[in-house]
């Protein structure tokens, strides 16, 4: 029952919190906003959209092809599609509950390549890593080089959050329960019991281990790297090329583009595929820049429906044809063997 009661909860939390950021969005929208908003749809160029989806496709296979960099260093092999079906497979389901995603793509790895749970978490733990530490970098960036820009929004968001808190006093608490969590995790990794739940526990934490070690392990570092860096430059330039097809958001400098572009990622983590949270931050970040507000929320609809749509696709896709070519793949193999 509780076990029900927590699943329960991971959905309807994010997704109840979106539903209240559409409706917030909304309800404070005028007739006249809410015909700007359906004119800036209209004539939007969605070539530069569609542009922008082809650099999303090629993020999102890189990915999948830089899975096998880990994979290869525990020993495995895996079939290149059935990398780039799992990694929108867990995308479309990213969408339902927020890091649903990570598990149900090493779900449907192990199903059909036979690699350990355990250890495909491992990797995607490790991938996880690397790609924090772009973000944070990125993170870094905009806020030393736009601080006079965006400090503004910083203090109020804190302030409507917090109270009375400074930035420095919420960096902190958050790497002081970083650290705390680590040495916990630690802790429980490295302690002997006899208890079976322990014991269970540190097998898993045993293969996770593994798996994002395996980054150190691996031969082909540089690849790895550079899958990472082409993954995060193809989500700028998605972004960025977005901008061109609204002339009221085409002069946003790119300093102004980075901002935006991290805020918004970030916001994707806290609801279901960021609905609601996505063009409300798209929004506050591109009005500081000049953007008429209600441009700038259509601007920040535009970029999300049409994402939305790429992975609902590529994922319905992906969830179809897996099984046919593993299918197929199985039977040639057994054809091969007779």
């Amino acid at each position: 029952m509780k076990k029900h009661l927590v699943g329960s909860l991971k959905v309807i939390i994010p997704l109840g919190l979106g539903i209240f950021l559409v409706w917030y969005y909304f309800q404070g929208l005028s007739n006249n906003d809410i015909n700007e908003i359906v004119g800036a749809f209209e004539r939007a160029n969605y070539f530069w959209v569609g542009i922008s989806l082809v650099a999303a496709t090629l993020s999102h296979l890189s990915r999948a092809y830089r899975w096998k960099y880990p994979l290869e260093a525990l020993g495995y092999k895996p079939q290149f599609a059935n990398s780039f079906f799992s990694v929108m497979i867990g995308y479309l389901l990213n969408l339902a509950v927020p890091r649903l995603g990570e598990v149900s793509r090493c779900g449907f790895m192990h199903r059909y390549e036979k690699i350990p749970f355990e250890k495909l978490l491992g990797t995607v733990i490790a991938e996880r890593v690397a790609d924090a530490f772009i973000l944070l970098l990125s993170i870094v960036a905009v806020v030393f080089l736009q601080y006079e820009v965006i400090q503004d929004l910083l203090n109020d968001t804190l302030s409507s959050m917090f109270g009375n808190i400074s930035v420095a006093m919420v960096f902190t608490i958050l790497i002081g329960l970083g650290i705390a969590g680590i040495g916990g995790l630690v802790f429980i990794y490295r302690v002997k019991s006899e208890n079976k739940i322990i014991q269970s526990i540190q097998k898993i934490m045993k293969g996770l281990v593994d798996g994002a070690l395996s980054i150190v392990k691996m031969k082909k570092k540089w690849a790895f790297i550079f899958h990472t860096l082409f993954i995060w430059t193809m989500y700028v330039l998605m972004f960025y090329l977005c901008f061109f097809s609204l002339p009221e958001t085409s002069h946003v400098p790119f300093q102004g583009v980075l901002t935006a572009f991290v805020l918004g990622g970030i916001t994707i983590a806290a609801t279901n595929g960021g609905i609601g949270a996505y063009p409300l931050a798209v929004q506050a970040i591109l009005a500081l820049y000049g953007v008429d507000k209600t441009i700038a929320g259509a601007f920040g609809w535009i970029v999300w429906t049409a994402q939305t749509v790429m992975i609902l696709v590529l994922g319905a896709l992906a969830f179809t044809l897996m099984p046919i070519y593993n299918r197929s793949r199985n039977e040639k193999d057994t054809v091969s063997q007779a």
